[in-house]
């Protein structure tokens, strides 16, 4: 079977061709380029970082470099696995008391198992960022992709959208947080919420900043399909639906998941703010509260989140262009 069709990624392909002894001189030129030039990149960071962070002192103390900053993940990842244990511990001693009473008395109640209270981790604040972004940036393309599709079909409803997309488009979240707070606080007013009202500020956030791009490409690529298609489109009689669904959709594919993807990006940069001012428990409110602590270990600990925060996001770009792969008709069209 060719390589093209094992679909292969394109840093692995000179690995694949070498294997199979496919011009071993070219491939290895490629695995250079394609590997070896960011790893020299990386080391040379690396050291620029470690060089320069031994000359900068702050408040807290001397920037900690690259070692610093891994014994510093080191650090988080055993307080989390600690904090289970505290968990674990927790639940086990509320089933023992319940054992004790019911083998006292067989025909009394077990008392309810009390939720664990601790404080969340690092690792569980990651997982609560990453619920809230999806979150936001889930409402934000069932709002844009529809009305991009309709904005993209109408020239009277794109002149009369377009004024209000580009008075809202620049908007910074800081501007946008104060009033998604006092509006959340004031509608959002039930006895039992389902969510923290922290978790709501955030999403709602999110979604405000990041529904701009995905509705301005999905209207660009609606607008972009050839007039050979609307004409198919029109000899087989398809309904307003059919011809959005067979036509519109397929041809608008790679648009839409480029504002998916700068969509994506800008809801996880806003995130972090939204998540400082409104105290969701999320990498946001770390970084803030790790400020705020300003013990020793507190920049080696803002720097793992910084990275991580990098990390992140590069992983979210390449699930995203993943996708983008998986349904797009042309593959070979999209390659970073």
């Amino acid at each position: 079977m060719a390589i093209s069709q094992l679909q292969v990624p394109s840093w692995l392909e000179p690995f694949a061709r070498l294997l199979r002894g496919d011009r071993p001189g070219e491939q290895i030129v490629k695995v250079l380029r394609h590997v070896g030039l960011p790893l020299l990149g990386m080391a040379l960071f690396l050291m620029l970082w470690q060089s320069g962070a031994a000359h900068v002192n702050t408040s807290l103390g001397q920037l900690p470099g690259p070692a610093q900053v891994w014994e510093q993940a080191g650090n988080l990842k055993d307080e989390h696995f600690a904090e289970r244990e505290k968990a674990v511990a927790f639940y086990q001693r509320q089933e023992a008391r319940n054992a004790e009473r019911m083998a006292e008395n067989p025909d009394a109640k077990p008392r309810p198992i009390r939720g664990y209270t601790g404080k969340p981790t690092f690792l569980d604040q990651i997982g609560t960022s990453l619920k809230t972004v999806m979150s936001g940036f889930v409402l934000a393309s069932l709002i844009a992709i529809p009305l991009g599709i309709a904005i993209g079909l109408s020239g009277a409803l794109y002149s009369a959208v377009n004024p209000l997309v580009q008075v809202f488009k620049p908007v910074s979240p800081l501007a946008w947080l104060p009033l998604v707070t006092i509006v959340v606080a004031a509608v959002y007013t039930s006895p039992e919420p389902m969510f923290a009202k922290s978790y709501v500020v955030s999403v709602l956030t999110v979604m405000l900043c990041s529904l701009w791009p995905t509705l301005i490409n999905t209207a660009v690529g609606v607008t972009s399909v050839s007039t050979d298609l609307n004409n198919v489109s029109k000899v087989l009689r398809l309904t307003w639906l059919e011809h959005i669904r067979k036509i519109v959709l397929p041809a608008s594919v790679p648009m839409i998941f480029t504002g998916l993807r700068l969509s994506l990006g800008t809801a996880w940069m806003v995130l972090i703010a939204a998540e400082m001012l409104a105290q969701n428990p999320g990498l946001g409110k770390f970084v803030w509260d790790e400020f705020q602590n300003g013990s020793s270990q507190s920049l080696g600990r803002i720097m793992v989140a910084v990275l991580t925060i990098g990390l992140i996001g590069y992983v979210l770009d390449r699930c995203m262009l993943g996708l983008q792969r998986w349904v797009s008709w042309d593959k070979n069209a999209i390659t970073r």
